[in-house]
Order: C-alpha cells, then structure tokens, then sequence
C-alpha cells in the first residue's frame, strides 16, 4: 500500500528470475492466469517508462463510469423484461447466485442489502482501503468483513467500530442496488434486477501517488489500479469457488489507456475468469462516445489536439497497424516544432518547448508485448492552451499505401481541462476492458424513450472485433440514493439479468455448466431488434437487452 514502492504487474517466471541476480528490495504474489504484481522500493529502480518497462508492466488506471443523477426513469426494468421474469411462473430474482461488485464500496446499512428480518444479504466485503484490519486468507492488504461480522454491525449501536467499510462515493451502492437491491414492506417498494441475490463487494484502493504522477491524474479524482481491480477479481473468484455458487462480477469502471483490442492484462484475465462454469463478466462501456478523445488516420497526417484553459498536462496514447512503423514530429500553439522522432533510439525523447515553457516526454514501444503493435506514449507536462499539431508519417507505410493509426486521451475523469481533438471519431470509443472477448460488454440507452445515448461509448473494437455485445438502459435509472446514469448503471441492470438467468440454468439446473460465453448467445438470442438497424450493430450490439426475450426464445425451442 505504500507510495514508496512501485507495483509492476508482470509473469511467474520474470519475477522468479528477478529474484535469483537481484538484490533489490522488492516482493511478489501470484494472481492468477500466469500474472503475479512486483512491489519494488521506487529508490532503487528507474522512474516509471513505458519505454524502460513495457507498456503492460506498469498498472493502467480505471475511472467511474458515470455521468451524474437525475430524475427517476421507473421504466428501466420493464424496458429489458426483468419485471416480469421476476414475477410467476418463472420468479426469477437471483436466488442461489452472487453478484460480484467491484468499485467504491457499499453502504451496507441501507435497507435494500437487507433481509425482511434485518439481516444482510451481503455475503462479504473486502475493504483494500483499510490498513489495521485483517486481509483475506491469500491476500496482503486490506481488510475482510463476512456477513455474520455485517449482522453484528447491523445489531450493534456503534456498527462502524465493527465493520467500518463504507462507500463514501456511493457509485458501488448504486450500482449494488441497481443489480440486487431490494426494499419490501412500510408501504415503500424498491426492486433491483435480482432483488434476491447474494452480493459480494470490493471497494477498490485509490491509485498510488506516483502512478497518479505519470499518468498526470488529479489528487482527489477516483482512480484505481489495474493491480489492485485484477486482485479484487481474484478475491470474487476465489469466495464463489469455495462455497460452489454461480458468479456474476460486475465492472462499473474504465480507462482509454491500451490497444482497445481486449488484450490487456487485465482484459485477458477477465477471459480467463468468463470461461468458467457458472460465472460470467459483465463490463460497462464507458461514456466516451460523445467526448472528443478518440481520433483515427492514416499517414501521413497532421492531427491537431485542442487544449482548453489552465491544465498541468495529460497523456496520449498513439497506436500503430501492423506491419509500419510510426515516426512523430509536434509543433506547439505558439509555432516551436520539434524535430522528427523515429525511435530509433529506444530510450524515452524529451521535448521542451522554449516558449510555451512545455515538456512533452515520448515513449516508444515497437512491439507491444500484449497487442504486439507498436505504441507511442506522450506526457505534455504544462501544455499551453491552444491547438497542437502532431503530424504522423511512416515512410513504408506511405509507399504501401497503409498506416491506419488510432490515438486516444484519457477518459474525461482523468482531465483537469478540456482536452479534444479538433477531428475526432465518435467510433472505437468502448473503454477497457469491454473490448475482452469473453466478457458481457453493455453500451447504454436510454429506457424511457428507447433513443441512444449519445454519451455511451462506441465500438467496435480497434481490430474489428464485435463489441459492444448488448445495450441496456443507463439514464436516470433509480436506485434508493436517488437516480443515476452512466453506461455502469447498464451494466448493473445487464449483471441483474445474468443473474437470473443463472439462477434458472445453474440453480435450477437446466444448463447446470454454462459459462459467460453460453450466457452471452442465449442473452443475444433474446435480444430485441429494430427492422431499420443492422446487426451487429457498432452502438446496440447485437440488440437491447431483454431476459424476457430470452426465455420466451427457449420456450420456442
């Protein structure tokens, strides 16, 4: 948990080697899927560098995914069939199942985790904020609260002093209540997607300090590290295995950082995990659809990047198509250009602007080790406001007449200002890890009218891949905090749905080994589709979710 250590996300055997030559003063454990973090006393080795230790071994960072409150929109549930899948004959309200949430924490005092006698239908909270408490069995910070240490709290008139895990936030709690929440009695109703669902929660540690610094987020910004998100996955994984129930783990977070392909570490990880029997991935889109930070091309070109306003600096990412390689030269608002960056040498380049008083530090990959394409990594430290050009060429590539590039800025949340490029593509704008092959990837509409919403992010994948797979509702959707809405609030309904239909083919036992990517085709089966869009479809997917849809599919069969 310290700042004073880096954590390096990397394989077994690298860190066995590092072991047996070094003697730096570092440790390791294994995740899962071949991944294992190295935390290493920063003092003692090179500053963070794409360039110096790939692109994939230092932890991405992941924002919320959400756009604010509203008012209410009580048609949500109705909209994607969930009503009357809970209701006879089916009753389908995720009895037997656990949703797995991974996000800000849980406010589990409120009445919608609780039983109608009091008790608490949260089966497990790992707080990773927490320093004084005791870690889970395998794992090494944090703190672990059961249900029974829950119900004690809940009787106790000092809970806190018993479980003092909170959601401080409140984007877990929504998104908790959306999938699995539920308030019955008093005159006062309120009913989640799987209102009777076991829940299982972690609340994510905020990013370090340094990584904070490199990838020049804002102190006070919700951020959370790749690391930390994949050893919450592990902990959910590993809670399911033991008590052999069925698994849906939902991802109301996302980052622009990586290749937009699903080949991030902890992309690939989610895969592994989705493939399971009785568990599934369901992860959000995102909300960078309509935000300006995604642009595309082919060399040569000259893309201009507009900087709004007082800002300390910001990250770009510029990826390449096999098999050309990229070379960039910038010029700054005020007219300075840089001279022509070929990468060549494999050290970072740094560029100072005399009198924009700018940095900019580039880093290049030439053969990312997950994607295997070549990466180009831009922090502008102090940017003047103003349009800056950063022309793209290739000379191979221009001779052969291919060079598609695709370039992103960070997700809004990680912006202290208005960062835009001046042409940008609405497209390709999922964030990671929806592009994983494996994983449920929901983009969001609105319920009420049935219209897109335009916030929500695009696919398809940079390869071509087919995501999003569905679309659910995500605006002013009603949890007990009030209305909520963002493409997380869709993956919250999406992840209520799945598990219902868990229950029905886990529980029940009339699918008793389905896994995430079986989960997937009945749930794009049941799909609802218009006549005048074709699918898939780089917005909808493959259809707006319906489970209802789904089960009236099956009863056809």
């Amino acid at each position: 948990m310290s700042d004073e250590y880096a954590d390096l996300l990397t394989d077994y055997a690298v860190a066995y080697e590092l072991a047996e030559i070094s003697p730096l003063d570092f440790c390791f454990h294994g995740i899962d899927g071949g991944y294992g973090v190295i935390n290493v006393n920063r003092s003692v080795v090179p500053a963070m560098s794409a360039s110096y230790y790939g692109y994939s071994m230092i932890p991405a960072l992941y924002g919320l995914m959400q756009t604010g409150a509203e008012t209410f929109d009580p048609g949500n549930l109705t909209a994607i069939g969930n009503i009357r899948v809970q209701n006879p004959p089916l009753s389908l309200q995720g009895s037997g199942v656990v949703v797995g949430l991974i996000d800000t924490g849980i406010r589990y005092r409120e009445a919608a985790f609780r039983r109608p006698d009091g008790s608490s239908r949260i089966m497990a909270i790992w707080d990773q904020t927490i320093r004084d408490g005791e870690p889970p069995d395998g794992f090494q910070y944090g703190a672990e609260y059961l249900r029974q240490d829950i119900n004690r709290a809940l009787a106790s008139d000092t809970p806190e002093l018993i479980v003092p895990s909170d959601d401080t936030d409140g984007h877990g709690t929504r998104m908790a209540a959306a999938a699995a929440g539920s308030i019955l009695g008093d005159g006062l109703e309120y009913r989640g997607a799987a209102p009777q669902a076991d829940i299982a929660v972690v609340k994510l540690k905020g990013a370090k300090r340094y990584l904070r610094d490199y990838y020049l987020v804002a102190e006070g910004v919700p951020a959370y590290q790749e690391n930390d998100v994949m050893e919450a996955v592990r902990y959910l994984e590993y809670k399911a295995s033991v008590l052999g129930r069925p698994m849906v783990i939902v991802l109301g977070i996302g980052t622009n950082l990586g290749s937009h392909n699903g080949t991030s570490p902890l992309a690939s990880y989610l895969n592994t995990v989705a493939g399971g029997r009785n568990r599934a991935v369901v992860v959000c889109g995102g909300n960078e659809g309509d935000k300006e930070h995604h642009y595309e091309g082919v060399v040569p070109d000259v893309v201009e990047i507009r900087v709004a306003g007082e800002t300390k600096g910001f990250c770009l990412e510029l990826w390449g198509n096999l098999p050309d390689t990229y070379a960039v030269q910038l010029r700054s608002p005020g007219g300075e250009t840089s001279q022509e960056i070929d990468f060549r040498n494999k050290t970072d380049r740094e560029i100072s602007f005399v009198f924009e008083q700018t940095r900019v530090i580039v880093s290049n990959v030439l053969v990312e080790r997950r994607s295997g394409e070549q990466l180009v990594f831009f922090r502008f430290e102090d940017p003047t406001p103003g349009v800056w050009n950063l022309r793209v060429f290739s000379s191979e590539a221009e001779q052969s007449g291919r060079g598609f590039f695709h370039m992103w800025l960070p997700v809004t949340e990680f912006l202290d200002a208005g960062v835009t490029f001046l042409a940008p593509s609405p497209d390709v704008t999922l964030t990671e890890p929806a592009n994983a092959q494996q994983v449920i990837s929901v983009s969001a509409y609105n319920g009420l009218t049935g219209s897109w919403f335009p916030q929500s992010g695009r696919g398809y994948t940079k390869d071509g891949g087919i995501k999003p797979d569905l679309a659910a509702p995500g605006v002013s959707v009603p949890t007990p905090l009030g209305a909520s809405t963002g493409s997380s609030m869709a993956a919250a309904l999406a992840a209520g749905c799945v598990a219902q239909f868990m229950e029905w083919a886990a529980v029940d036992g009339n699918v008793p080994e389905v896994a995430g990517r079986g989960i997937r085709s009945y749930l794009i089966r049941g799909a609802a589709r218009d006549d005048n869009v074709v699918y898939p479809d780089n917005r909808w997917g493959y259809g707006r979710l319906n489970i209802n849809g789904t089960f009236e599919m099956l009863a056809r069969l």
